[in-house]
């Protein structure tokens, strides 16, 4: 859905009378509609950068608010749209009417409480997934990847019984259900993760009353192979990513390099790939990144090394729009141009990859860059992180684990790595005695 999004000042005269201190007005045109909404502040405009689209550091408007201030309600104002737009696109898959789009932005911002169908219609069951799935990503502040997942879900439940109510919600039909994804050959590790998504949805409806049934709180099965104890950690040895990190892409593939120091970027400093395509130059201080995660909503300070620091001065000349710092694209497009890079780099070690599908035990190898994703570079950056000594508690710090259950994995891999240096130890030839 394409659409461009700008901030200016409303014209000098409202109603007819002059305005020295502006408001701040925020233009959305897509599809052939223009719909202008107010920010919710005002400037004087020889304090307001047009080409920005932002207020000039450093001042302050006739009400004594900020510049940092005013620019955080604009920088908001235009992730709420945005996250709207994704809704309409993926939820409802068309393009909202300007009224909705003001609906929707008046109840994002708390002027408008909104009156869902599912409350006027008595909370069918699929109804009420809807307002779920609306809520809870507004709240949340859901990626689309999030909003992919809990869409995929509600297919699998059509697919099992589109006439589904919560009535019929017991531990028979749940197990039914897991059934049905089990001849939908789906791995355990998604079912898991369908079953953990559909339990939020009715722990969230039992609360609001639609649902009756405590079944989420009793119904736990188990999924051979789900507990991450076989799930193979994919990262680059230190060796490989300087390997990448060095590697001259031919002029032919030139468009490779930007997406090798993204991913680098992230392998030296544990960005997942949601944060690092929405750093922006002014979250890069002299030493360190200060960025918020997207997923747990963590101010994290991310000190900068030698590799991180020169990939940012690389770009900081360049023109990126949205004054990001890095030239990102998207998850999508990244995940495929790294499987294409990891082999031209070498990147091919075998690889063995277990998983199950209900109880039987599936293995495959394949060559490493296969395997390669953007989350491969927060891996890569704390195992090397612990294998060059770095506490875990420092460790956590960087990456916002809040406990050690996330930690260890890599901890574990870690540990078989020292026991395969220790034994290099027994290896070593005795040398003889003089004389002998």
């Amino acid at each position: 859905m394409k659409r461009t999004i700008k901030f200016n000042l409303f014209p000098k005269k409202v109603g007819g009378v002059l305005v020295e201190c502006r408001p701040i007005r925020m233009r959305v045109c897509y599809a052939g509609y223009r719909v202008d909404f107010r920010v919710g502040y005002s400037i004087e405009p020889e304090k307001w950068n047009e080409e920005e689209g932002r207020v000039i550091s450093n001042t302050k408007n006739r009400f004594r608010q900020t510049a940092g201030e005013i620019n955080k309600a604009i920088t908001a104002c235009e992730e709420q749209i945005e996250a709207i737009f994704t809704r309409f696109e993926l939820l409802e898959k068309r393009v909202p009417t300007p009224a909705e789009l003001k609906t929707a932005f008046d109840e994002a911002t708390g002027k408008r409480t909104p009156a869902t169908e599912a409350e006027e219609s008595g909370q069918p069951f699929y109804k009420a997934y809807a307002e779920f799935m609306e809520t809870m990503g507004r709240l949340n502040d859901w990626t689309k990847a999030t909003y992919t997942k809990f869409n995929s879900l509600r297919k699998h439940l059509e697919a099992f019984n589109k006439n589904l109510t919560f009535d019929e919600i017991n531990e028979v039909t749940l197990q039914k259900f897991i059934t049905s994804l089990h001849k939908a050959d789906l791995r355990n590790t998604t079912i898991s993760k369908n079953m953990s998504f559909l339990r939020w949805f009715l722990r969230w409806a039992h609360h609001k009353g639609y649902n009756p049934s405590n079944v989420h709180e009793t119904f736990k099965p188990k999924f051979k192979g789900a507990d991450g104890n076989a799930k193979e950690i994919i990262y680059l040895e230190w060796e490989e990513l300087f390997n990448l990190y060095s590697f001259k892409f031919p002029p032919s593939r030139s468009s490779l390099e930007a997406v090798r120091d993204v991913f680098c970027f992230c392998c030296f400093t544990g960005l997942r790939y949601s944060d690092v395509a929405k750093l922006r130059r002014s979250d890069v201080k002299k030493d360190y990144i200060s960025v918020v995660t997207q997923k747990t909503v963590d101010g994290l300070i991310i000190e900068l090394n030698k590799y991180s620091r020169a990939i940012l001065k690389k770009y900081e000349n360049i023109g990126l729009p949205n004054d990001k710092a890095l030239p990102v694209i998207s998850n999508v497009k990244m995940n495929e141009h790294l499987k294409v890079m990891g082999e031209m780099a070498g990147i091919d070690e075998p690889t063995r990859v277990v998983y199950f599908k209900g109880n039987v035990r599936h293995e495959e190898v394949l060559p490493k860059y296969a395997l390669l994703t953007t989350h491969c570079g927060r891996r890569t950056f704390i195992i090397n992180a612990l294998r060059l000594g770095v506490p875990a508690e420092v460790i956590m710090k960087w990456t916002g684990h809040s406990d050690y259950k996330a930690m260890k994995p890599y901890i574990k891999i870690v540990d078989k790595l020292k026991v395969a240096e220790m034994d290099k130890f027994n290896k070593f030839p005795i040398p003889r005695k003089k004389g002998k």
